[in-house]
């Protein structure tokens, strides 16, 4: 991606905003409240004590989905900014958003009838218990991280993280195919547009860990990121991978953007040519 397109600390804050409104979520995160007017992003950094790189490059990591942070871009950001952000983003999860999901997920199962209640309350509360004991993982693996007593993360992270968000596109998927929405069309197209930006907030939210605490030496592709190399390689579709691994597409995307970043080829024809060499 050319810079030319990537936010910059000249920009107004409201230009910003408005090519990708899901940044309005991320100010409260860096304790940038509404009404900066017609000041820049470097003004309104100043002015609440927030890293413009860092805010810059969370900005751009949530905005752009080919983009990768280069090393003078990552200069002067340590762990404890991306910590800080990781783990406001947690309560962000924790305390906002799944509460704000079961308020209309009740709504929808109770007039859904008792049997479709029962069994969708228990799928979210399921879900969101999985959620938290994730987050209690991830803190306590950032904990050791600050202390110098971890290494960063891994790949387990990854794989959790792809987890949770293919169980939330299950749910959409139970929602607006299998519940009947004659009453509550409208409350059930905001609940899944709802889920549907939440579960691009942990897509980004993954990659923030991946691409800024990630072990700089970590680059060998896992088993699985070799298996999906291999097929990309030859010529199968994200969703043709995802049928011959039984994963879902959204976990395969992840892994290609994973091989993406770890050898820094994006064409198909150079990933067929670099798996061509992997087996030599």
């Amino acid at each position: 991606m050319s810079n030319r397109t990537l936010f910059s600390g000249r920009m107004k804050m409201a230009d910003m905003i408005a090519t990708n409104y899901d940044l309005i979520l991320m100010l409260p995160r860096f304790g940038i409240p509404l009404g900066f007017g017609d000041k820049s992003v470097r003004e309104v950094c100043r002015e609440h004590g927030v890293a413009e790189n860092f805010f810059l490059t969370v900005c751009n990591i949530y905005t752009f989905d080919d983009y990768r942070p280069d090393a003078d871009e990552r200069v002067g950001i340590d762990s404890r900014m991306v910590v800080e952000h990781l783990r406001a983003s947690h309560r962000y999860y924790i305390d906002e958003r799944l509460p704000h999901l079961q308020h209309h997920l009740d709504h929808i199962a109770e007039k859904a009838g008792q049997q479709s209640a029962t069994i969708l309350k228990k799928y979210f509360a399921d879900y969101c218990r999985e959620v938290r004991d994730h987050v209690r993982r991830e803190e306590k693996n950032l904990t050791e991280l600050l202390e110098g007593t971890g290494t960063g993360i891994s790949d387990r992270y990854q794989k959790s993280h792809d987890n949770i968000k293919d169980k939330l596109s299950d749910l959409t998927q139970i929602i607006y195919k299998y519940i009947p929405g004659e009453r509550l069309n409208e409350e059930m197209m905001e609940l899944v547009f709802d889920i549907l930006q939440l579960s691009r907030d942990l897509e980004k939210h993954a990659e923030i860990e991946e691409l800024m605490l990630a072990p700089a030496e970590d680059y060998d592709l896992s088993e699985r990121e070799l298996e999906v190399l291999e097929l990309v390689a030859q010529g199968l579709s994200s969703k043709e991978i995802a049928g011959r691994l039984k994963i879902a597409v959204n976990t395969v995307n992840t892994h290609r953007k994973s091989i993406t970043r770890k050898t820094g080829i994006k064409s198909v024809a150079g990933l067929a040519v670099y798996a061509m060499l992997k087996k030599n």
